[in-house]
């Protein structure tokens, strides 16, 4: 019975995100999305799994993971059979999503802060950000690439922290892994699901 009613509740949550309209745009946007994650986080009503659940339902609607998927896949992508790479993508979500709620757990307590925003062509604005820990943690600077190609739904393409784009750390990481095992797809597709079941 216990686990019938958090399932329900899940599923409450889970519904009542995807209602969420943030901004189009894009420096609302990023403030907007980032505050509602810092405060669900914050919430001691919501256990780790349902955080878990909204974390990765805004991402999904908030975050190219396609487009990331295919850019850290690199040339690769292009060589590829449809199939191969399908498969890559479905577990590259899989494993963006894990990453990503394993790590934000870490900022429920944090001060947000955006900075500027600065319009680079029709398609990309960077939105500048920072993020204060109020455990007394150092200040992390980071830039959010939102995607506007449809102004209506701003997408975020990569995370640029301190300088550091975690896309093109991601695309160097897996490319070091095709390159121990001759580009073989499949084996990349393999170690990303072993990281998902462990």
């Amino acid at each position: 019975m216990k686990k019938a009613s958090v399932y329900l509740f899940s599923l409450i949550l889970f519904f009542n995100s995807s209602l969420l309209a943030y901004s189009s745009n894009p420096k609302d946007f990023v403030n907007e999305l980032v505050n509602d994650a810092i405060a669900k986080l914050s919430d001691k009503n919501l256990n780790k799994e349902q955080k878990k659940i909204f974390i990765a339902k805004v991402a999904l609607e908030n975050v190219d993971v396609r487009a990331l998927g295919l850019y850290t896949l690199g040339e690769l992508r292009k060589s590829s059979s449809k199939e191969d790479v399908s498969n890559f993508l479905a577990s590259f979500e899989k494993y963006f999503l894990k990453s990503l709620t394993s790590r934000l757990t870490d900022y429920s307590s944090s001060k947000f802060e955006i900075l500027d925003a600065d319009k680079k062509s029709a398609n990309y604005t960077i939105v500048s950000s920072k993020v204060k820990p109020n455990d007394g943690g150092p200040e992390i600077k980071i830039d959010w690439r939102v995607y506007t190609k449809n102004p209506e739904k701003p997408l975020i393409r990569d995370l640029i922290v301190e300088g550091l784009s975690l896309a093109r750390t991601q695309k160097e990481e897996f490319a070091s892994i095709l390159s121990s095992n001759d580009n073989n797809i499949k084996i990349l597709i393999t170690k990303l699901d072993e990281f998902v079941n462990n």
